[in-house]
């Protein structure tokens, strides 16, 4: 059978948060089948402790903010997003501050501490949410519409467009399809980076936002160009950005999604509407198993059997 996943040891790492620029101590620890992904503020007293769930997401402005007793846990998306990628479904998070540290923007460093911490096979089946039939949402009209979409598929992938209207992005692919089928989450998407626009820091800073933001951990615009000098890591690193923290979003569902997911400038907000649509549609979603790694879609017998290294 397929088997759940966690980690083997205890792992740490500090950062700064992209939006509180607080310092923050991150550990990950082992946790038993069954128990998911559980967030822990260990700085409050008593600790308050957040399961990551769609239905815990109290706030979506520039970021997935878990919400529990007055108490958050922010910008949780890129080591979401790494869990998701390195099929890791049992784990505890401690943080000693109210955001997940940004490390370099991408989901990378958070891959390597996974991957420090080693992988252990669980005596549990590993749980799987099957869409059965299109869920969609949306929002706005004409130019302006967004929409992102689950659709019945035998694995999972993702195809996601974005529009700027800024001369760097626009000179990148702004649409892309990954499907786990075919590449490995670390090869094709861990290392793009989170971005913003100088003319937005000042408006970011006065609500709150982006105060640990530079260009070691964020691609930065001014109007017409990057300024990170070493340029970008993807020539598509703007969507596949995005594909990472839908990755990331999506994965707050509880389990792994077997299904294609489409998307037009969604974003935070609209992916955590589409996961409560879904969730809201017992006839549109099943929970299955894989008695073997030939009985389950290609994209998780890949993960499963799949190294766990960047080589």
């Amino acid at each position: 059978m397929l088997k759940q996943r966690t980690i083997k040891e205890m792992v740490r790492t500090t950062g700064v948060g992209l939006h509180s620029g607080t310092k923050v101590v991150l550990t990950l620890r082992p946790a038993a089948p069954d128990t998911g992904i559980v967030f822990s503020r260990v700085d409050l007293d008593p600790p308050v402790v957040f399961p990551a769930s769609a239905m815990a997401v109290g706030d979506t402005r520039m970021a997935s903010v878990l919400i529990k007793d007055n108490a958050r846990v922010s910008t949780v998306e890129h080591l979401m997003s790494a869990c998701a990628g390195l099929g890791i479904d049992n784990l505890f998070i401690d943080v000693t501050a109210e955001e997940i540290p940004i490390m370099d923007g991408s989901a990378s460093s958070f891959v390597y501490l996974l991957q420090q911490a080693g992988v252990e096979e669980q005596e549990a089946p590993k749980k799987f949410i099957k869409v059965l039939k299109p869920v969609e949402v949306r929002e706005g009209q004409g130019a302006g519409e967004k929409w992102a979409r689950l659709v019945p598929h035998d694995g999972f992938k993702l195809d996601f467009f974005i529009e700027f209207n800024h001369p760097a992005v626009d000179g990148t692919a702004q649409r892309a399809n990954v499907d786990f089928g075919d590449v490995s989450y670390v090869q094709a998407v861990a290392r793009a980076r989170t971005f913003g626009f100088m003319q937005d820091v000042e408006m970011l800073r006065g609500i709150g936002l982006a105060r640990g933001g530079s260009l070691e951990n964020a691609i930065v615009m001014d109007e017409y160009r990057i300024l990170n000098s070493d340029g970008l890591r993807y020539d598509d690193e703007f969507v596949r950005h995005k594909i990472l923290d839908a990755i990331g979003d999506l994965y707050l569902v509880g389990h792994p999604l077997v299904c294609s997911y489409e998307a037009h400038k969604s974003g935070h907000a609209l992916n955590n509407q589409l996961l409560r649509e879904l969730l809201k549609h017992p006839d549109a979603y099943e929970i299955v198993t894989y008695d073997s790694v030939e009985k389950a879609p290609p994209s998780y017998a890949k993960q499963m059997e799949q190294e766990w290294s960047f080589n």
